[in-house]
């Protein structure tokens, strides 16, 4: 008996060790100090730039009021009446949409094709994908300006040359986030798909691309926002003032007498990159709940 009670005892005092508050995770507040400071020096900038878009007056430094001026009202500076600043955000919207349209398919395709194809070319193109990330933006925005306009090459400066330039520089986003999200899922489910009578491309089709489904999402996020806001490759492959993205658009008018226009086109481009990041992130809840119901429909299934 003493025996039994000196081990309960003691199962008892491990017990109390190990639910004493000493022992749960700390709050580090010197990490939450750091990153609360951390977003207010990112996102104040671009709030005060956000408000005074909506400056009554044409400073862009002293607040004169609320007013909607600069996108609609003004009928010669506002973004809507206003042709140049117009053209340059639909351009960069018909830039973004292009580019991540092409992109994230044919860098899927990539991912895919280097997951299962073994050998030194592979290897090759892995590296290279991998190397556009060393490679300075503006040493691929000068390379390709002289291969098109040294070589006879069968498109010009301009919106066509934008467009391969930024597939070129942002191919390497989909084939990275693709791949990784492959090397976690494996290879057996394609592989139960396929002895369970599936074809190659069933398997891929049905099984594996709705695995895929989040990387695409952050693959297609990333390199729109990425494509709003690029100036390197875009000012380089420029031909006139119709391939003016609003990046080129602020840099060209910032030194002279800008006004909270430019402020105006850059919250548009801003609300246009939210509105993705939300249209993907809803698109991902609406999956992540069908993988759970079909999970479920399955389960109930395994276990009749």
């Amino acid at each position: 008996m003493s025996g039994m009670t000196t081990v309960t005892d003691e199962a008892n005092a491990l017990s109390h060790v190990h639910s004493t508050p000493d022992n749960a995770p700390r709050k580090s507040y010197t990490l939450a100090t750091i990153t609360f400071i951390y977003l207010l020096w990112s996102l104040v900038p671009v709030a005060i730039a956000v408000l005074f878009s909506f400056n009554s007056g044409r400073s862009r430094s002293v607040w004169q009021g609320f007013s909607l001026r600069w996108y609609i009202w003004d009928p010669e500076g506002s973004v809507l009446h206003n042709e140049s600043l117009r053209s340059a955000v639909v351009h960069t919207l018909v830039l973004g949409v292009i580019t991540t349209a092409i992109v994230v398919p044919l860098g899927v395709l990539f991912a895919l094709a280097l997951d299962r194809w073994r050998g030194r070319v592979p290897s090759g193109a892995s590296f290279a994908v991998l190397l556009s990330f060393v490679v300075p933006e503006i040493a691929l925005a000068i390379g390709l300006l002289f291969m098109i306009t040294w070589l006879a090459t069968p498109f010009e400066l301009g919106t066509t040359a934008q467009v391969i330039g930024l597939i070129t520089f942002q191919l390497s986003y989909p084939v990275v986030i693709v791949r990784a999200r492959l090397l976690t899922i494996g290879t057996h489910y394609e592989e139960a798909a396929r002895d369970l009578g599936a074809s190659p491309l069933g398997a891929v089709r049905r099984v594996l691309l709705p695995m895929l489904y989040p990387a695409i999402f952050v693959s297609a996020i990333l390199v729109f926002a990425d494509v709003l806001d690029n100036f390197v490759l875009v000012r380089y492959l420029s031909a006139n003032a119709a391939s003016e993205t609003t990046s080129m658009k602020i840099y060209n008018t910032a030194r002279a007498a800008p006004t909270p226009a430019l402020n105006a086109i850059a919250t548009l481009i801003l609300l246009a990159s939210f509105a993705v990041v939300i249209v993907g992130y809803l698109a991902y809840r609406k999956w992540g709940r069908g993988q759970g119901e079909e999970g479920t429909g399955l389960g109930s299934m395994a276990a009749m």
